[in-house]
Protein backbone atom coordinates (compact mmCIF):
# COMPACT_ATOMS: atom_id res chain seq x y z
CA UNK A 1 0.00 0.00 0.00
CA UNK A 2 2.80 2.13 0.56
CA UNK A 3 6.02 2.47 -0.68
CA UNK A 4 9.64 4.06 0.00
CA UNK A 5 12.31 5.12 -2.42
CA UNK A 6 15.58 6.57 -0.98
CA UNK A 7 18.26 8.21 -3.53
CA UNK A 8 21.27 10.65 -3.12
CA UNK A 9 23.48 7.76 -1.91
CA UNK A 10 27.10 7.97 -3.28
CA UNK A 11 30.83 7.87 -3.18
CA UNK A 12 32.49 10.75 -1.37
CA UNK A 13 35.52 11.78 0.22
CA UNK A 14 35.47 12.43 3.99
CA UNK A 15 34.64 16.33 4.95
CA UNK A 16 31.98 16.25 1.86
CA UNK A 17 28.47 16.24 1.82
CA UNK A 18 25.28 14.23 0.13
CA UNK A 19 21.61 14.84 0.58
CA UNK A 20 19.15 11.83 0.85
CA UNK A 21 15.99 11.98 -0.06
CA UNK A 22 13.18 9.32 0.83
CA UNK A 23 9.56 9.79 -1.21
CA UNK A 24 6.84 8.20 -0.04
CA UNK A 25 4.08 7.07 -2.55
CA UNK A 26 1.04 4.58 -2.89
CA UNK A 27 -2.72 5.01 -0.99
CA UNK A 28 -1.34 7.24 2.18
CA UNK A 29 -3.47 8.52 4.53
CA UNK A 30 -0.94 10.01 6.62
CA UNK A 31 2.80 9.68 7.80
CA UNK A 32 3.38 10.27 11.11
CA UNK A 33 7.08 9.97 11.75
CA UNK A 34 9.87 9.54 9.18
CA UNK A 35 13.20 8.36 9.92
CA UNK A 36 16.92 7.55 8.90
CA UNK A 37 18.54 4.46 9.86
CA UNK A 38 22.08 3.20 8.63
CA UNK A 39 23.50 -0.22 8.79
CA UNK A 40 27.11 -1.06 8.46
CA UNK A 41 29.02 -4.65 7.72
CA UNK A 42 28.76 -6.49 10.53
CA UNK A 43 26.98 -3.82 12.68
CA UNK A 44 23.58 -3.63 13.92
CA UNK A 45 21.13 -1.17 12.06
CA UNK A 46 21.10 2.03 13.99
CA UNK A 47 18.92 4.91 14.01
CA UNK A 48 20.44 7.65 12.64
CA UNK A 49 17.51 10.96 12.69
CA UNK A 50 13.58 11.13 13.05
CA UNK A 51 11.10 13.93 12.43
CA UNK A 52 7.88 13.49 13.97
CA UNK A 53 4.88 15.39 11.73
CA UNK A 54 5.20 18.35 13.81
CA UNK A 55 8.58 19.04 12.95
CA UNK A 56 10.50 17.78 15.97
CA UNK A 57 13.65 16.02 15.33
CA UNK A 58 16.20 14.13 17.08
CA UNK A 59 19.73 12.78 16.47
CA UNK A 60 22.02 9.89 17.45
CA UNK A 61 24.95 11.18 19.00
CA UNK A 62 27.50 10.46 16.34
CA UNK A 63 26.00 12.29 13.80
CA UNK A 64 24.73 15.59 15.79
CA UNK A 65 25.79 18.69 14.15
CA UNK A 66 26.82 17.26 11.06
CA UNK A 67 23.20 15.46 9.85
CA UNK A 68 19.55 17.64 9.35
CA UNK A 69 16.58 15.72 8.79
CA UNK A 70 13.72 17.67 7.03
CA UNK A 71 10.10 16.83 5.48
CA UNK A 72 8.41 18.15 2.58
CA UNK A 73 4.60 17.00 4.10
CA UNK A 74 3.28 18.10 0.07
CA UNK A 75 5.58 15.47 -1.26
CA UNK A 76 5.57 13.30 1.39
CA UNK A 77 9.40 13.39 1.13
CA UNK A 78 11.88 13.03 4.36
CA UNK A 79 15.56 14.43 3.57
CA UNK A 80 19.10 13.90 5.36
CA UNK A 81 21.56 16.50 4.57
CA UNK A 82 24.91 14.76 5.40
CA UNK A 83 27.97 17.02 5.95
CA UNK A 84 31.65 16.52 7.23
CA UNK A 85 31.05 13.36 6.59
CA UNK A 86 33.70 10.51 7.93
CA UNK A 87 34.67 7.23 6.85
CA UNK A 88 32.39 5.82 9.80
CA UNK A 89 29.78 7.30 8.44
CA UNK A 90 29.70 4.50 5.45
CA UNK A 91 27.16 2.24 5.37
CA UNK A 92 23.57 1.43 4.19
CA UNK A 93 21.23 4.23 4.89
CA UNK A 94 17.04 3.30 5.02
CA UNK A 95 14.23 5.13 5.01
CA UNK A 96 11.61 4.10 7.51
CA UNK A 97 7.74 5.78 7.66
CA UNK A 98 5.54 5.05 10.04
CA UNK A 99 2.12 5.57 7.89
CA UNK A 100 -1.38 5.01 7.75
CA UNK A 101 -2.62 3.85 4.19
CA UNK A 102 -5.90 4.96 2.99
CA UNK A 103 -7.71 1.68 4.59
CA UNK A 104 -6.46 2.80 7.90
CA UNK A 105 -3.81 0.14 8.35
CA UNK A 106 -1.06 1.37 10.40
CA UNK A 107 2.49 0.18 9.44
CA UNK A 108 6.19 0.74 9.52
CA UNK A 109 7.32 0.70 6.13
CA UNK A 110 10.91 0.74 4.84
CA UNK A 111 12.80 1.62 1.67
CA UNK A 112 15.66 -0.85 -0.06
CA UNK A 113 18.01 1.44 1.27
CA UNK A 114 20.87 3.52 -0.32
CA UNK A 115 24.95 2.69 -0.21
CA UNK A 116 26.87 5.87 1.01
CA UNK A 117 30.64 5.23 1.11
CA UNK A 118 33.11 8.39 2.56
CA UNK A 119 36.55 7.11 1.10
CA UNK A 120 39.23 9.03 -0.11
Amino acid sequence: QVQLVESGGGLVQPGGSLRLSCTASGSIFSIKNMSWYRQAPGKERELVATITSAGSTDYADSVKGRFTISRDNAKNTAYLQMSSLIPEDTAIYYCNAKAVSVLYISNNYWGQGTQVTVSS
